[in-house]
């Protein structure tokens, strides 16, 4: 009798989970179909290519749309009980119900719909550049859907220009907008005209007219960026603690707060210029054989030391326009260094060096652009801003001693081999389609950031001491952008301090500090991602080797922990050691 009870409960509970389980297909199925739709120029990124001749619609319709269908989806993930799913299954229902919250609060308080320029200067570039740099399609299907999107143009602007609120933009957003929006012009005369010779008459003579009507809608747009939103701009770029707490929760989405976050960062401001002044002494002793160096020395005297090591790692440094053919040659280099040390499954999708589009400019160095998920083997491309030609002899020089020829090793490791390059070609092998979407940005930076000093540890230029100097020096910029991140939007600091801080604290050139500052404005809680997702992969890393010990190996870490796609890393730690699944966090106002 008891058994049968037992046999019969069991039945019952299969039922059940088999039930929840596909409840959640559906769900994940509705999510996946409908979101793209909601934002056809990120679809076209995704690699969904259902709405690649259609233009983001903006104003308060489309954010009633996104809204009733946000709280649609969350409704429904609601109802679906975790436990009846399979692991795979927790982790992108966690995602999921992250992803449902963080949309509505950016929709509904955050709403940078309303003051943030640069949404609509990127989603009009991206507009063009998706379709073009990539060949997921035939190129006359992909100018047709450029013409469409050309055509869209004088629509879309005139939604901005309804949208925007003058008085809540921030100055720096109305500056880079202004910056940023003739890139739309170079990106016509770049990746569409070109093709005009070869295409036949009627497509031809519809993209003629296309353009026609997007340069005049550009123009249109600049006039407007420049006379009407740049006076009037008059908004606080700073978030405030409520705003930057969230915010950084749903960034995250680690047990981490900001104040947790800031005091681990500063507890590595002062270990690493430790170790930094350590690797100086070695470079230093090398030039210098008889220096004695006292045994408590002050401040002063290891900011001297570390700076007259770095002064030698300056002086190996390209040329003004050799940017982009020394990161080609350094990435064949880290390739090989990776496939000789067997430290990592290494991909064959094609991978590019490029030089960054103009209407990306103003934000970033350099970035690496990964297909989307859904365009498996098409190119990654790792841009790479060029300098502007209106910078004085004084600020190349000091673009080119920060980004020296050992500190473009460093950014081609992070960027791209085996950084995120690598890292996103795994993880566009997952078959979760909807992770993929829901990528982690903690995780990949962390990744990047990892990779840099693993390649290190691992004796990559292992004759060369400032490289490990460099790499530390790397590593106290992802440590200061931490601190920096919420001292700026939540403290109040200022640009002399950001600037002390970057210069005298972190040993930055006084051009990328410049840069950094302006970056640090644009964007919030992003620049706290490298920080908390390294130390997130450390700390795995630390426990993987000691839960395997002798098992472990590089490679079988590496590939295991890449084989779960992008999510957070608390998520990947539960998947690698086969731990309960994180329950997703009630989103709360603390």
């Amino acid at each position: 009798m008891k058994t049968t009870w037992l046999v019969g409960l069991l039945a019952m509970l299969n039922v059940t989970s088999a039930a929840m389980a596909s409840d959640f297909e559906q769900l994940r199925k509705q999510f996946v179909d409908g979101y793209p739709a909601l934002f056809p120029v990120a679809a076209t990124a995704l690699g969904d290519h259902r709405f690649d001749d259609r233009l983001d619609e903006v104003g308060s319709a489309a954010n009633q749309r996104q809204r009733s269908f946000l709280l649609r989806m969350r409704e429904q993930a609601a109802g679906i009980d975790a436990g009846h799913l399979s692991r795979e299954q927790q982790v992108d229902l966690a995602l999921l119900r992250q992803q449902l919250e963080h949309d509505l609060w950016s929709l509904e308080e955050l709403a940078e719909w309303r003051w943030n320029p640069l949404v609509y200067t990127n989603t009009a570039g991206s507009a063009l550049y998706g379709l073009l740099v990539r060949e997921f399609a035939p190129l006359p299907e992909r100018l047709r859907h450029a013409a469409a999107r050309m055509e869209a143009l004088p629509r879309f602007y005139r939604q901005v220009r309804e949208t925007l609120v003058p008085a809540e933009v921030p100055k720096i957003h109305a500056e880079t907008a202004i910056q940023q929006n003739p890139g739309m012009l170079s990106l016509i005369s770049e990746l569409v005209e070109p093709w005009l010779k070869s295409a036949d008459a009627p497509l031809a003579a519809r993209l003629t007219a296309a353009i026609a009507t997007a340069r005049k809608a550009v123009d249109a747009q600049q006039a407007w960026l420049e006379k009407t939103l740049l006076p009037q701009a008059a908004g606080d770029f700073r978030l405030g603690a409520e705003r930057f707490d969230r915010k950084l929760r749903f960034t995250l989405f680690t047990p981490l707060n900001r104040e947790q976050v800031r005091e681990r960062a500063q507890a590595e401001y002062q270990r690493v210029r430790q170790q930094m002044f350590e690797v100086a002494k070695q470079v230093y002793t090398k030039q210098f054989p008889l220096t004695q160096f006292p045994e408590q020395p002050d401040e002063a005297y290891r900011q001297a030391i570390i700076r007259s090591a770095l002064e030698m790692a300056y002086a190996k440094r390209p040329a003004r326009d050799e940017i982009v053919s020394v990161a080609r040659k350094l990435l064949l280099q880290t390739t090989e260094f990776v496939r000789d040390k067997d430290l990592v499954t290494v991909p064959d999708d094609p991978v590019e060096i490029v030089i960054m589009p103009e209407f990306q400019r103003g934000v970033a160095v350099a970035y690496c652009d990964s297909p989307g998920p859904l365009d498996q083997g098409q190119k990654t491309f790792y841009a790479v801003a060029p300098l502007p030609e209106s910078w004085t002899d004084s600020q190349v020089d000091s673009f080119l001693r920060e980004y020296n020829t050992l500190s473009i090793q460093d950014l081609t490791i992070h960027e791209a081999m085996p950084g995120h390059y690598l890292q996103l070609a795994h993880a566009n092998r997952h078959p979760s389609t909807l992770r993929a979407m829901l990528a982690s940005g903690p995780f990949i930076e962390g990744w990047a950031v990892y990779a840099e000093r693993m390649m290190i540890d691992s004796g990559y230029l292992a004759d060369e001491p400032l490289m490990r100097l460099i790499n530390l020096k790397w590593y106290l910029r992802v440590v200061t952008n931490a601190l920096m991140d919420q001292a700026i939007h939540v403290d109040g600091m200022n640009r002399e301090e950001a600037m002390q801080l970057m210069v005298e604290g972190g040993f930055q050139e006084e051009r990328e500090a410049a840069g950094k500052w302006v970056r640090a404005q644009l964007t919030s809680t992003q620049l706290s991602t490298y920080f908390v997702g390294y130390q997130e992969h450390a700390d795995l890393r630390r426990e993987a080797e000691q839960r395997w010990k002798g098992e472990f190996s590089q490679k079988r870490y590496h590939d295991r922990v890449l084989s779960f796609g992008s999510p957070p890393t608390q998520y990947v730690r539960a998947l690698l050691l086969d731990e309960p699944i994180p329950v997703f966090p009630a989103d709360r106002r603390e």
